[in-house]
């Protein structure tokens, strides 16, 4: 063989290497790709094809609103699933001219903020009491506030329009606020999250002479941030989209949210879309930031949230 021939063979070689393995006393081949690493199975092709597919699915919408954000009237209308011939910010300028957008965005940061911050000091202090407190009818009361999830909000949504009537918080932004703090779903988040940190480190802090609320504020809360983190993104995107109960407890433009007033937009008789669609991309950027400031707690969190 020739020294060409043998570098031919050397490099149609190269980009294969073997790995051997015991098979039955056997040395069996084993190849791997190019760079070394094993080559994936069909499998795990599908499998990252499949969600690929998926995500491309979930955010094809929000593309195509963004893309539309930048159409006029015309063109929204005549071809909408084509591309904006220019990124015109004419509709976001109209928008912020015909639609109160700082207004309602302002009323929207209010309700979120207050909703949120209240929610997860009600869930936390009730869920470390349902984990690490032993009283009388602690598991019952459990039940309940399990069972609680599972009606509908259109069920109570009468009474509690009564008592938020009793207590004269109708077209308030306290409305908006305090019937919607207490969830069960966030109590039982935090239940099962405070049930993974050890009673050791909690009864360590009470020999060291800390009292109740400090230990709590000092050793529980910091070792629940990726719970919290979790808690705090699930209230903020709902409390950010909520629109039935605004529609019920608002009655004048200046306590509207954003997403009653985009709704209540849409209702007339000429919808303008490209202002709405807009109107729709300037309301989504807050939670967008939020979800990315809080998303290395988010896995972590509902990880271990099943833990005992």
């Amino acid at each position: 063989m020739t020294t060409v021939d043998s570098e031919r063979l050397s490099a149609w070689r190269l980009p294969f290497s073997t790995r051997t393995r015991r098979n039955n006393g056997q040395q069996a081949p084993t190849w791997t790709s190019v760079s070394g690493r094993r080559v994936p199975s069909p499998w795990s092709v599908l499998r990252t094809a499949a969600l690929i597919g998926m995500v491309l699915v979930a955010i094809t919408p929000l593309i195509w609103i963004a893309l539309g954000s930048f159409k006029n009237l015309t063109q929204l209308l005549g071809s909408p699933l084509s591309l904006p011939t220019s990124l015109n910010l004419s509709n976001y300028k109209g928008g912020f001219e015909q639609f109160d957008f700082l207004t309602y965005l302002r009323n929207s940061t209010v309700v979120t903020i207050s909703a949120t911050a209240l929610t997860l000091v009600l869930s936390a202090t009730a869920g470390y009491g349902l984990a690490k407190y032993n009283f009388r009818g602690r598991d019952g009361l459990f039940v309940v506030v399990l069972a609680t999830i599972m009606i509908p909000i259109q069920v109570i949504l009468v009474p509690i329009f009564q008592v938020v009537v009793d207590l004269h918080l109708v077209d308030s932004l306290w409305g908006l606020i305090i019937p919607p703090a207490a969830t069960p779903t966030g109590v039982f988040l935090m239940r099962q999250y405070f049930l993974s940190i050890p009673d050791e480190l909690i009864e360590a802090a009470r020999v060291d002479g800390a009292g109740e609320f400090r230990t709590f504020w000092r050793i529980v809360l910091p070792n629940a941030r990726p719970a919290l983190a979790v808690l705090a993104i699930i209230s903020i995107g709902w409390r950010w989209n909520d629109f039935i109960w605004p529609l019920i407890v608002a009655q004048t433009p200046n306590v509207y949210t954003l997403p009653l007033a985009l709704g209540l937009l849409s209702s007339e008789q000429a919808v303008p879309y490209n202002f709405i669609l807009a109107m729709v991309v300037a309301s989504m950027i807050p939670v967008v930031f939020m979800f990315l400031f809080l998303q290395r707690h988010i896995i972590k969190g509902i990880a271990m949230t099943g833990l005992k």
